[in-house]
């Protein structure tokens, strides 16, 4: 990265919605789902101690996952990578991937790899993660609005915890 690209992204900023300028930046300033954030409940916990495992987080949109997977690296002072299912292949995980373990080895930084709209990877797909997910590095949080039940395979829900986070009111 040059002077102009370090320039560039600093004022993309100022360019980027409303909604997304003004999103929580820590535990503190997120809002809603008490449920599973608030004083002693599980991923609270483990975010303040900085023990976070794989997660999946499923709701319907607007609910604020994007927010929280953001806020999570942000406490963990992880370095937050993301893809969206969408438009991503296994190419692009593989190269994320790798720099993660880079990332790890040179830095101890861990890297939060976010994968929006997961259910929308077919089976080899969610597969590929499967070996790196186990190792912890990158720790995967994935995000869907489809139940993950139906919608991930059994061994990559087997190795995460899933939280379903309610429509706001």
């Amino acid at each position: 990265m040059d002077l102009f690209q370090a320039e560039k992204k600093v004022n993309s900023k100022k360019t980027e919605p409303l909604a997304a300028r003004m999103r929580p930046a820590s535990l503190k300033e997120y809002v809603g789902q008490s449920h599973i954030l608030g004083s002693g409940k599980l991923l609270t916990r483990a975010i303040e101690s900085d023990k976070i495992s794989s997660l999946i987080l499923y709701g319907p949109p607007g609910t604020g996952k994007t927010t929280l997977a953001g806020v999570i690296s942000n406490e963990t002072k992880s370095f937050f990578e993301p893809l969206n299912a969408v438009t991503s292949n296994v190419a692009e995980m593989r190269k994320v991937i790798d720099a993660a373990k880079k990332r790890f080895d040179l830095s101890g930084q861990r890297t939060i790899l976010f994968i929006d709209e997961i259910h929308r990877f077919n089976k080899a797909q969610q597969d590929i993660l499967m070996p790196d997910v186990e190792k912890g590095n990158p720790i995967l949080i994935g995000a869907t609005t489809h139940n993950p039940f139906f919608s991930i395979v059994p061994a990559l829900l087997s190795r995460s915890l899933v939280f379903e986070l309610k429509p706001l009111s």
